[in-house]
This record gives structure tokens, sequence and C-alpha cells, in this order.
């Protein structure tokens, strides 16, 4: 059985958001196919033409260069169907029929009312399924860090399919849980902690994220951004004309002025900028182009509201936008995007400077 279906997982209702971007990307790439997708169930199975494999699109498509994507799997058909009384064979002969191995298994669900509901399925299911393939070999202690992910979609239907080291998430559904900290000043905050576990590796947190740096904020108030930097131990220049968090201020880190984020200009250059400013995309773009053209900081973490309708195609006119604004200017940049669990109606870009 040869795999054809490349499976992704994302936010309930931005299916045609990642349809339309892998659809782009996929046909970049050579590869023609199909994306086909339920409304609000977050999911989106891609289903390559041909009788290629999916393995190379994977590959050629990493999940860290997807925007809307939360997980990316090489996927089987879905079985449908499944009796009540024997889910188990179907799933066994089709794992046999695909000649994968694989070292652990992972049951998920779509990120939806009606996902939740199946986990208490998929835990009654797991420990005879994991007896199965440990007896038929296909799970086993060595198989190169493989994994196999059951996304349940009704408690007759699932979809297999295997996930590899490097280019997957490591957790659970795509979904980096956070605790909220109880002294930040709003929710937000936990979108700037989410884009440091995305875009920085945690072994490279004490030399990019520590103490007696210096960071801007724009759009500063009341501070949830602001509070992630001053833990960290960063002086923190908060631009907003709004108040900031008393708490925050007492810390001695953070010195607010309120001057329009648009215009502001610091007064030398930066570790850190970072701004969640509500505002049209483009006008955003525009000013944080200004900083990375004139190198104003070494890296940037700035969140994009989206507009209602052609999402995909907004967030792509911008990064290109970008992309050649900086090459123009001969500013090298490594620049990424993701929509964050912790996103709503907006994706969080990153860009770190390599000179």
């Amino acid at each position: 059985m040869i795999p054809q279906h490349l499976l992704l997982l994302c936010r309930p209702g931005f299916e045609h958001d990642l349809a339309a971007e892998v659809s782009d990307k996929a046909a970049t790439l050579g590869w023609g196919g199909e994306a086909a997708f339920v409304a609000n169930g977050g999911v989106v199975d891609f289903r390559v033409a041909g009788e290629a494999p999916v393995n190379g699109l994977h590959r050629d498509l990493p999940l860290a260069g997807l925007v809307f994507a939360r997980q990316s799997l090489v996927a089987l058909p879905p079985l449908v169907g499944l009796s009540r009384e024997d889910r188990l064979s179907p799933i066994l002969e089709q794992v046999q029929a695909s000649v994968w191995s694989f070292e652990s298994i992972w049951h998920e669900t779509p990120d939806t009312n009606d996902g939740k509901a199946l986990v208490g399925l998929s835990k009654a299911l797991d420990r005879p399924l994991t007896s199965l393939l440990r007896k038929r070999g296909a799970l086993r202690r060595k198989a190169g860090g493989r994994r196999l992910h059951l996304l349940w979609t009704a408690g007759d239907a699932v979809q297999l399919g295997i996930s590899f080291p490097g280019n997957r998430s490591e957790h659970p559904g795509g979904i980096v849980r956070l605790r909220f900290p109880k002294a930040a000043p709003s929710r937000s905050t936990l979108k700037l902690e989410e884009a440091w576990h995305c875009f920085v590796p945690r072994e490279e947190w004490p030399a990019r994220l520590h103490e007696g740096m210096q960071a801007a904020d724009l759009g500063a108030a009341p501070g949830g951004w602001t509070y992630q930097l001053v833990a960290r131990g960063m002086h923190v220049y908060a631009i907003d004309n709004g108040p900031m968090d008393k708490a925050l201020m007492a810390s001695g880190q953070v010195e607010h002025l309120r001057e329009d984020g648009f215009v502001w200009e610091p007064p030398g250059r930066l570790d850190w900028l970072v701004c969640d400013i509500v505002d049209k995309p483009a006008r955003v773009m525009a000013m944080i182009e200004r900083w990375l053209v004139r190198r104003w900081c070494r890296e940037a973490v700035f969140n994009l509201k989206l507009p209602m309708k052609r999402r995909w195609q907004e967030v792509a006119r911008c990064l290109a936008h970008l992309e050649a604004s900086l090459g123009e200017a001969g500013v090298r940049a490594e620049l990424r995007c993701r929509h964050l669990y912790h996103d709503r109606e907006e994706v969080t870009v990153h860009v770190q400077l390599l000179d």
C-alpha cells in the first residue's frame, strides 16, 4: 500500500487557508493533487496525483515552513464504517499492508468539540492495539524514531499516518500547551511565549533570550508581551499611549514612552523587537520592514492581523514583499511565519538577521 495522503491538522475554521497554502506550495514544487476538508473540522487531507508516494512531498514541504499547519503526516486512506465490535482488525490490516514500522503510537483527534468527545474511545483502544502491533513486529524499539498516528474523526472513522523526527510537531495535535502566568497583565503574553518555543530552539535560549538584553515592545499596553521580556531579564522600551501594568513598571526594567509605535525610533540597535499592534497587515509590515532594513534590531517577533477572506493569499503577499525588500537592501535574514495555537485571527512572524 503506497501512502498518497498528506494529512495536516490546523485550527478549526482555517481549513480553506491551509488547503490553499499546501496546494500553492505543492504546485510550485511540481506536485499535483487535491485538498479535501470539512469546514471547521480542523483537518486537511491533500492527496497527491499519480502513483508516487507522498513521502517526497512531505520532505519537500517541511512542517516548519507551513503557516497554517499544526501537524504534518504521511497518511493512508481513511478507514470508515468501522464496526463497534471490532475496530482493531481493519487498523492492523492496513498497517500490515503498508509495511510500516514505528517506535511509538499516538491517538489524536481534531481540535473540535466532536474530536474531544473521542478521547475516551482512543484511550480504551490504546492498550490492546499496542499489544497487537508489538506482537506483529510493527511496533518495535528501533525504527528510526518513526511514530504511528491514529487520527480519530468519528467513532467509526480513523486515518493512519506516520511522522518522522525533525519534520513533525512533538506536541499532541501540534498544540503547545502553556500555563498562563498569574502575574501577567493579559493572556496575550502566551502568544510571545509560544513564539519563542516555536522559533527559537530551546538549547539556544540562554544565548538569544537572556538577562541584560534590550528590547522594544510596540503597542505594549497593558504589557502582556513586555511581561515575557521582563521575565527574561531584559530592559524594555514599552511604546504605547495606553497605561502599562503597575507591577511591570515597578520592576525597574521598563521605560514607558507614550508615543506612536509606527514612528518611534530606538536610541540604538536592540536585541529584540516585538509587536502585537492591531492594524492592517500592510501597515505593520511597512513598519517592521523599516526596522529590519535599518538593522534597528537583531530579531523580531510580530503579529499580522488577518482579513476575513483570502487569508493565505494576504500572508503570502506580505511575506514575499518583506523578503524582496530585505534582499534589495542586502540584509540577510531568516524568516518564518506560523499560525500559533494562541493566535486567533492573526499569524506570528519571526525574523532573525544573520549579519
